[in-house]
């Protein structure tokens, strides 16, 4: 079954009145379980593809459809629903909120959602226990390593058990044993939860670990492959 599919997506932004085609008629999709990454070099509409798939940006022309739906349909309303009940998301600059501690970042969709204090405690420490960072609760962003920070982004990511799970450089600014072993927690909830991902990635380790491989050049999919293929 497709999560994500895309049809003939085209994505045009004007710099100083000048129109830059960021993508090309692109048109993919993903099945539900899959761990894709989208690769390329910088500039190829790694990110925008990214942001389109999760509703976070609207094409120029085309469609992207979630679980068999046209979200160009979707009022904001319904598109931030969307991106809040079914959709994680993990960024490059962790994207963590400051004044919150560890514990009360992971809570924070948990809140939005307006699940209980009480579940949402015990659901971000269970998740926290699980993958191994039970000791940072207490600690704000700037008492953490990058990789402490991501790692709280990847549970504040699944701790609602999203559908889907979009990350874009998520081992950028991580040296590559941190990365690895991040990319290893992903795998894990990948198999054990059938929580699908999508990266975006130029990073070799990143690619490497995908079981599906989407290559971009200059906003264009140059081709696509399947591990061991």
């Amino acid at each position: 079954m497709d999560i994500i599919r895309t049809e003939n997506l085209e994505k045009i932004y004007q710099d100083n009145g000048v129109p830059v085609h960021a993508l090309h008629a692109v048109s993919m999709n993903v099945q539900k379980g899959e761990f894709t990454v989208i690769a390329g070099p910088s500039g190829s509409g790694k990110t925008t593809l990214l942001n389109l798939i999760g509703a976070l940006d609207v094409p120029t022309t085309g469609k992207v459809y979630f679980e068999g739906e046209d979200v160009g349909t979707k009022s904001k309303t319904q598109l931030a629903s969307l991106r809040l009940h079914k959709m994680g998301f993990v960024f490059q600059a962790y994207n963590l909120i400051p004044v919150l501690s560890a514990l009360e970042n992971i809570e924070f969709t948990m809140m939005l959602l307006q699940i209980s204090e009480r579940e949402r405690k015990e659901r971000a420490f269970a998740l926290m226990e699980e993958l191994g960072i039970a000791e940072l609760a207490g600690k704000r962003p700037n008492k953490m390593s990058g990789g402490q920070q991501q790692r709280v982004a990847v549970a504040r990511a699944i701790v609602t058990n999203p559908s889907l799970v979009l990350a874009d450089e998520p081992t950028a600014n991580l040296d590559s044993a941190t990365g690895g072993a991040l990319l290893d927690l992903m795998e894990q909830m990948n198999r054990e939860k059938n929580i699908t991902f999508v990266f975006s990635s130029h990073d070799p380790q990143v690619i490497q670990r995908g079981r599906r491989l989407v290559l971009l050049r200059d906003g264009r999919i140059e081709r696509e492959s399947h591990a061991g293929s």
